[in-house]
């Protein structure tokens, strides 16, 4: 019977091996499937808690639909009765200039308007911002060869201005990948604005024909916050979920891996974890860091691991304050807002979960959740806590007007947990996999590869299962 050992907990882990459970049972074929996690629980930065009748989220609060591997592990683990939608009511977001909350102009996506007259009546940009970004209207494409590379600033820039930049394509990025523009790959993170200029030469014209399109195929215009979906009982649904899936013994928690060799004569795996005896395996699914990666295979590919070790990570703090509604003079009328690194704030973005999502709170509360750090604010990542909640509060009291303090504040920090998809990272990808053809029994998943959102590291960590299974 072959053994395959995944390693790493998170949810590429657990969507690895719950995947490698389903195909041994569909082929009726005896597989033992091994999870090893190093720290306590499951669900890597995926963590519901309760707290007085409020539901923390500690890490990502939902995902998207657009993207179908989420939705469809929901539907064969059983929970699609548990999916929620965000509220329908205040449906949009803001962005802040010069101290104040201004909502972000209907049909505007990430970096460019799909709608003019919402665009032109926003007070987010001046004059002479708004009139260098239609300026896109009639410049000429980039004449490049289709796969070349350049960073989300430079991009911008090119075609819309130093004011679409910084008011609006770094907040907006920065709420996604906590990422410093300047350095950020356009190619791996946002590919459709590069085939949108391809295709369409203005990326406001091509912005504008394809939300005509959408707009006639689904009769919806704007911000899609439809799409993005959590469960009614948090996030971590989906991870109790899939470690009810397991056998007995199939998962073992405080179970550090030290060492992986791989034996030439055997084939095979050789595991060290940091208690227990050695672990032989057949197969090994790395669904960890890339730095952590990279220091398993140092022995056996110095290579692999240098280009591992190379993706950088930045690293951000989740600031959950539960508050008396009354407490808030602003009517908190959207989802949360983000903060242009310009404003030289303490927060990169704020969430209004009460409002975003249902049951989140008792009656007459109100839970916000700030972010903190990032590429671009790594020193505010490093203060202790109770300097950050001064911080974090200092902003919420200048920008949301409150006064009072918080029922309670809890911060929670993930240390180098968001890799940064810097220029040229398809092309060290495209490396990587290469030196992975010469070792086909080991497959690596996670969100440092092809995608960091929560459906993109469940695709990785199936697609790392069927290649184990047909391997």
């Amino acid at each position: 019977m072959k053994r395959i050992v995944v390693i790493g907990g998170g949810i590429t882990g657990l969507s690895a091996a719950h995947r490698l459970i389903e195909l041994s049972s569909v082929h009726s074929t005896r597989l033992e499937v091994m999870l090893l996690e190093a720290g306590a629980r499951l669900g890597g930065v995926i963590q519901t808690e309760y707290r007085d009748g409020f539901l923390l989220e500690r890490g990502p609060d939902s995902f998207i639909s657009e993207k179908p591997e989420a939705i469809e592990l929901v539907k064969r683990v059983g929970l699609e009765s548990q999916l929620i939608e965000t509220n329908k009511e205040h449906r949009r977001s803001f962005i802040v200039r010069n101290g104040r909350l201004r909502p972000v102009p209907e049909g505007f996506h990430l970096l460019a308007p799909a709608r003019l007259w919402p665009f032109l009546t926003s007070d987010i940009f001046s004059w002479s911002g708004k009139a260098r970004m239609a300026m896109d209207l009639i410049l000429p494409r980039k004449n490049v060869d289709g796969s070349a590379d350049e960073s989300l600033a430079g991009f911008v820039r090119r075609r819309l201005g130093r004011e679409a930049l910084e008011r609006m394509a770094q907040p907006m990025v920065g709420g996604i990948y906590t990422a410093d523009p300047e350095r950020l790959s356009l190619r791996a993170t946002m590919p459709r604005f590069l085939d949108i200029e391809r295709e369409h030469r203005s990326v406001i014209l091509g912005m504008m024909r394809r939300a005509q399109t959408e707009t006639e195929a689904v009769g919806t215009s704007g911000a899609r916050y439809s799409l993005f979906l959590s469960f009614n009982r948090g996030m971590q649904t989906l991870v109790d979920q899939l470690a009810k899936q397991f056998p007995p013994g199939a998962v073992k928690l405080n179970t550090a891996v030290k060492s992986l060799q791989f034996e030439q004569a055997s084939a095979k795996w050789s595991i060290g974890p940091t208690r227990g005896d050695a672990i032989t395996a057949n197969a090994v699914c790395l669904a960890v860091s890339a730095y952590k990666a990279a220091d398993l295979l140092r022995q056996t590919d110095a290579t692999l691991a240098d280009e591992l070790n190379a993706i950088q990570y930045a690293s951000t703090a989740t600031v959950n304050l539960a508050y008396r509604r009354a407490d808030i003079p602003h009517p908190l009328d959207g989802f949360g807002f983000v903060v242009p690194f310009i404003e030289q704030r303490s927060i990169i973005a704020c969430s209004f979960s009460s409002v975003k999502f249902a049951g989140r709170v008792p009656v007459g509360q109100a839970l916000l959740r700030a972010f903190v750090g990032g590429a671009m604010q790594p020193e505010m990542f490093e203060l202790d806590e109770a300097e950050m909640i001064k911080r974090v509060r200092t902003d919420l009291h200048d920008l949301l007007g409150i006064n009072e303090p918080p029922l309670f504040a809890e911060i929670t920090k993930w240390s180098r947990s968001m890799p940064q998809y810097e220029v040229g990272h398809l092309d060290r990808i495209r490396r990587i996999n290469d030196r992975l053809k010469h070792l086909p029994s080991l497959k690596l998943a996670g969100n440092a590869f092809a995608g960091a959102g929560i459906p993109d590291c469940i695709r990785n960590g199936e697609q790392a299962a069927d290649s184990i299974w047909i391997g």
